[in-house]
């Protein structure tokens, strides 16, 4: 899950698992797998970053 802005700068959070697309149009628009969008007030790329920085915390294990 990762948290992002809507346009009225509410946060929220989204499973970014169900992410299919992310455009910018100007505004950033998230396609979600089920057809809905979701126009954020945050980057394309500070998007991308939030859900590699979660997808690497979720795959690395302690103790290794």
């Amino acid at each position: 899950m990762i948290k992002v802005k809507r346009l009225n700068n509410k946060e929220f959070v989204v499973n970014s698992e169900l992410i299919l697309f992310i455009e910018a149009t100007p505004d950033t628009v998230i396609t979600l797998t089920n057809g809905q969008k979701i126009v954020v007030s945050d980057s394309v790329e500070d998007v991308m970053d939030k859900v590699i920085k979660y997808k690497g915390k979720i795959h690395s294990f302690e103790g290794r």
